[in-house]
């Protein structure tokens, strides 16, 4: 090795050495008992100092922000999961609430009404390409029930028993072309025979025989009238949404929509016997 390499290496580990005392022992003076050579050396160590903590802060704030940005992303990940399973919480209480006020509503029909009701499940419904209910299957064991037998809902008329199979019970909705009720306006009195019209777009119904005289609005309530001795009276029906009145002799043309919401029918009533024991048709 050269004899200048090892003199400059014996050189290099001396100022390495030696330099950090100077700067620690001008650090530690007192300014008044700081001689010129501790001002020197305190001037020419400002600069690398003042560099290497500027370049620690900026590596400190990286990975500050880093850090930071972690726990972002993991805090919005979980608040993401909360908020997703707060709001499952509430549409199941919605759920929940809606399903209790249904059954509030059919024991306050159970009681309201005479004769012998049995309940019932809706287990499926079969939909038309417009995505109306056209046909209702029920779940309770055909013990007592009959073709023909009245089933009710909390908003009035749903239909009648079509056919029992074993456990299924399907069920003829109010607005099939094949059903028809005997009724009366709720605010007149006025008779009519509602009848569904089979619409596979919407579900809709007319009132026939309804005479010229009387006097029908839209917006009218028409109920069941109790004649024919099948549904009891003043279960809602349908509701009128359009009039034409006809010349003195002929009836009116009057349309109207059923109470009973079929798309969220989830419970019924089966009536078993009309009131004071009057058997179905």
């Amino acid at each position: 090795m050269p004899q200048w390499k090892r003199y400059r290496d014996v050189v290099l580990v001396v100022l390495l050495l030696v330099l950090p005392f100077f700067v620690l022992r001008s650090n530690l003076r007192r300014p008044e008992d700081q001689s010129a050579a501790d001002k020197i050396v305190l001037r020419l160590t400002a600069i690398p100092e003042y560099g290497s903590a500027t370049v620690a802060r900026a590596v400190s704030g990286l990975l500050s922000d880093y850090v930071y940005l972690v726990d972002v992303k993991s805090d919005n990940e979980r608040l993401t999961y909360e908020n997703a399973r707060l709001k499952e919480n509430v549409r199941k209480l919605e759920r929940a609430g809606f399903e209790n006020r249904e059954l509030r509503r059919l024991l306050q029909l159970r009681e309201a009404t005479t004769g012998e009701l049995i309940s019932a499940q809706v287990t499926t419904k079969d939909f038309t390409e417009f995505f109306r209910v056209s046909r209702v299957v029920l779940d309770r064991s055909s013990g007592g029930v009959k073709p023909h037998m009245p089933v009710l809902g909390a908003d009035g008329v749903v239909g009648k028993v079509l056919h029992v199979s074993g456990d299924s019970i399907d069920v003829q909705l109010a607005v099939d072309a094949q059903f028809g009720v005997d009724v009366e306006d709720e605010r007149t009195h006025a008779r009519g025979f509602v009848r569904g019209t089979g619409d596979p777009a919407r579900y809709a119904c007319r009132v026939e025989m309804v005479d010229s005289r009387d006097d029908v609005e839209i917006g009218d309530l028409f109920v069941t009238s109790g004649k024919g001795k099948w549904f009891p009276r003043g279960l809602p029906v349908a509701r009128v949404t359009k009039v034409q009145k006809r010349e003195l002799g002929r009836e009116q043309d009057v349309e109207a929509e059923p109470t009973v919401d079929f798309s969220r029918l989830d419970s019924v009533l089966i009536l078993l016997t009309p009131d004071n024991d009057q058997k179905a048709p």
